[in-house]
């Protein structure tokens, strides 16, 4: 079987002209992502997540160390039947839903309004075109 190509072509394409397609037009998309507004959005965004995910890898790293290699200290009792493993285990619920806690409020702060800004002027430029 040989590939001959594509079974049929777009009419749009066989005009000869070297415009694009309609509705492609307007707004340069790699311009917009090199922009300063969305290099802001971008660096903001990453100066929460980073460092935010970092923290939690390694708090979740000390949680696995711990109950591999300190198994006296997981162990140890804080009430009733309850012991420190599982204290820290709940830990990392409560922390998984804190910190999605504070990045919506960090989202909606910081990064919603720049990231509306950015859509504004696309709307606007797709708008004029």
């Amino acid at each position: 079987m040989t590939d001959d190509g594509p079974a049929h072509s777009s009419a749009s394409h066989d005009s000869g002209s070297d415009q694009p397609p309609p509705g492609t037009q307007g707004i340069d998309y790699i311009a917009v992502n090199e922009s300063e507004q969305f290099t802001s959005l971008r660096r903001t965004q990453r100066s929460f997540v980073f460092p935010m995910a970092a923290f939690f890898i390694l708090w979740y790293a000390v949680y696995v160390l711990l109950g591999a290699y300190a198994h006296d200290f997981m162990a140890r009792p804080v009430f009733g039947s309850v012991n420190m493993g599982i204290v820290l285990g709940l830990g990392q619920f409560v922390t998984t839903f804190a910190i999605t806690s504070i990045y919506v409020v960090f989202a909606n702060r910081r990064l919603d309004p720049q990231a509306q800004a950015i859509r504004t002027d696309l709307e606007e430029q797709e708008a004029r075109a």
